[in-house]
């Protein structure tokens, strides 16, 4: 029985043995825009490591396509995908590193094994609809969705190889559009029409009907009688299951607008209303119950009973839901969305969570630090990147509707926090967190005498909502550094928000980040310090040990050191004149003088990159999933720019970060 593990070859000479934090152990393949590594970091994680080539480093059109190509990986949410770890754009020879995943393809399984039926049918479907709907709420079409690009892993099926996904632009076309594997191409392919996540539907419809009958849907002895079929030709799906046979049903639909959306597909698949779109809690079930089947499986697949449904118009109430239902929101075309407006597609916001023109990836259950990895088709990685751009109409993201939140499970009465197995269960079983945070920062986090307000507190409430969780369902607590890992491993909070960075001493998992913050100084609005030349032998104030001034003595060697206990009484001698800057974290300071009467700024030198995260239980990997899968959403709606205008509004802040941060591993 084959395995979709490639052979890897040793290392020639002249070839990397150190990529970032990787050590290459060997290649694992080649083609025509990279080469692909194995790599491996200290903690023994493994990563498929694509390589632009060597020849085109110097190449202005092909670097920029391979940063095209990694942002597009990062934004998808790591939902029954594969992830981005790591991304080098600036070195002399850019690479993209991913999720090295072990597995079998949908087709070498059918082939090998036959067709699937019951539970393992019902899995593959919620699995691959979940990551459709993590892609196409990235504003992503993957256009090559096929069974070669499903794999199977130990924990469920993953969607692989964005090797020619594209990100549609503000027309809603693509060139090109004859793009994909003819048997599962859909007919706006074959007719020259508009590409779209509807096309990406299509061979989703296609690729199911495969697994459930061993066969393909439009079969045929030449390319001709192929496309011939996909245009004429119906399939044959009686022997699917409901609901399962009137999802596919209508994802087959000749004309892509009576196909639904991925995120209905989920959402009917598991028996959630259709008025809304597939939040990241609905998401995060998906992948629950996309996993294996056992006694430790947290989610088992609904048994709901639900009339069939067949090709129904994006815009008609759909059958499986009584009216009346709320009007589903308009569209709003993409680049439009709030937060967004007027960004140029090629630096859309980030997620790390992805395509490696190979796989994608975020909030799902993840084994990384169980030491599962699913190989991803090395031919994800080889294929040429394609270009990107933004899409349009009624296939938006998520974010752009306003209305996130799916029907949720009713409260369980007496059950305790302990017997949750994660606290994303928690949340949605009982609608209720506790949330450490820090409580004496202005501006970021207070606590006045039980009134919390700043920034960190919002985003807190925000991220919240999205796990299913009102804002009367949260208890705040202040909390310090050293007690946080105490506290959440003993179950006493479930959530830390607190400017908390990332690193490797605290034995939490980091789910983020939230926000990456610089190192920078603050000086009063109207001076004359613009850079960091202009800050020799000037009065900087040094707050008790703060390890900014450290960072600020790096660039600029000549600062005269004023001692101060606090950031208060730093800010009372820039108030007076007394100092001239105050070296620290951006957002801190920010946070400090936007609470003052005259204005300040902040300079803009970006001396570190602080990565600040919400910390959870040290493992809960479905938890750490969920939360950043809430704060892509936050950031593409345009919560958290909405928010920073809020509290840091009377500040001159050029360093404020608005795109989402890369995320980091949740292993």
């Amino acid at each position: 029985m084959r395995t979709m593990m490639p052979q890897i070859a040793p290392l020639e000479a002249g070839e990397p043995r150190q990529l970032g934090q990787f050590r290459i152990v060997g290649r694992i393949g080649e083609g025509g825009q990279g080469i692909v590594y194995l790599g491996e970091t200290a903690e023994g994680e493994r990563a498929a490591i694509k390589l632009l080539h060597v020849k085109f480093s110097g190449d202005t059109i092909a670097r920029s396509r391979f940063a095209r190509e990694a942002r597009a990986a990062r934004r998808v949410a790591s939902f029954c995908t594969a992830g981005v770890i790591d991304v080098d754009l600036d070195g002399d020879t850019p690479y993209i590193a991913s999720e090295y995943i072990e597995g079998r393809s949908l087709r070498e399984v059918v082939e090998a094994e036959g067709p699937l039926r019951g539970t393992a049918l019902q899995r593959l479907a919620v699995g691959t609809a979940t990551a459709l709907t993590a892609i196409h709420q990235a504003a992503i079409v993957h256009r090559d969705f096929k069974p070669d690009n499903v794999l199977i892993a130990a924990d469920g099926p993953r969607v692989v190889d964005f090797g020619i996904a594209r990100v549609i632009d503000s027309t809603g076309t693509i060139t090109s559009r004859a793009i994909g594997t003819p048997a599962y191409m859909a007919p706006e392919q074959v007719s020259g029409g508009d590409v779209g996540p509807h096309t990406d539907v299509f061979a989703w419809g296609a690729t199911i009907a495969f697994a459930a009958t061993g066969e393909t849907a439009f079969a045929g002895g030449s390319i001709a009688v192929v496309l011939n079929r996909i245009l004429n030709h119906e399939v044959d799906i009686d022997a699917l299951p409901e609901p399962l046979r009137g999802v596919v049903g209508a994802a087959l639909s000749k004309a892509p607008d009576e196909r639904p959306s991925a995120d209905q597909i989920l959402l009917r698949l598991l028996g959630h209303p259709e008025t809304v779109n597939a939040s990241p809690a609905v998401l995060n079930e998906g992948a629950q119950v996309a996993g294996p089947d056992d006694e430790t499986s947290p989610i088992r697949m609904p048994v709901r009973e639900q009339p069939p449904t067949v090709r129904i118009p994006r815009s008609q109430t759909s059958p499986a839901i009584p009216p009346p239902q709320p009007p589903r929101p308009q569209a709003v075309p993409y680049g439009q969305h709030p937060g967004y407006a007027e960004r140029p597609p090629d630096v859309y916001p980030p997620s790390w969570q992805g395509t490696v023109a190979s796989q994608p990836p975020l909030p799902a259950p993840r084994r990384r630090s169980r030491g599962r990895w699913i190989a991803a088709a090395v031919v994800v990685l080889l294929v040429a990147g394609a270009g990107v751009a933004a899409y349009v109409s009624g296939w938006r993201p998520a974010f752009g509707t306003g209305v996130r939140q799916a029907s949720l499970p009713p409260v369980t009465p007496g059950k305790s926090t302990k017997s949750f197995s994660s606290v994303v269960d928690k949340a949605a079983s009982t609608h209720k967190l506790t949330i450490g945070m820090r409580d004496f920062l202005p501006g970021i986090a207070l606590n006045n005498d039980g009134a919390w307000q700043g920034f960190e507190v919002d985003l807190a409430t925000a991220i919240a909502k999205e796990l299913g969780v009102p804002a009367s369902g949260i208890t705040f607590r202040g909390t310090s550094r050293e007690e946080r890992p105490r506290l959440l491993a003993s179950g006493e909070i479930d959530l830390v928000v607190s400017t908390y960075a990332i690193n490797k001493a605290d034995d939490v998992t980091f789910a983020g980040p939230y926000y990456v913050a610089h190192v920078d100084v603050l000086v009063k609005g109207g001076s004359a310090i613009d850079s960091a030349a202009d800050l020799e032998g000037r009065r900087i104030c040094q707050p008790g040990a703060s390890a900014s001034v450290g960072d600020l003595q790096g660039v600029v060697k000549r600062l005269d050191l004023v001692a101060a206990n606090t950031y208060t009484e730093c800010m009372n001698l820039l108030q007076a004149g007394k100092v001239d800057a105050i070296p620290g974290d951006d957002l801190v300071l920010a946070g400090f003088a936007d609470r003052e009467s005259i204005r300040y700024k902040v300079v803009g030198l970006k001396l570190t990159d602080e990565r600040y995260a919400v910390a959870v239980k040290k493992g809960d990997e479905r938890t750490c999933r969920a939360v950043q899968g809430a704060i892509v959403s936050l950031y593409g709606d345009g919560t958290i720019g909405r928010l920073l205008d809020r509290h840091f509004s009377r500040v001159d802040f050029p360093t404020r970060e608005d795109t989402v941060p890369t995320m980091a591993g949740c292993g």
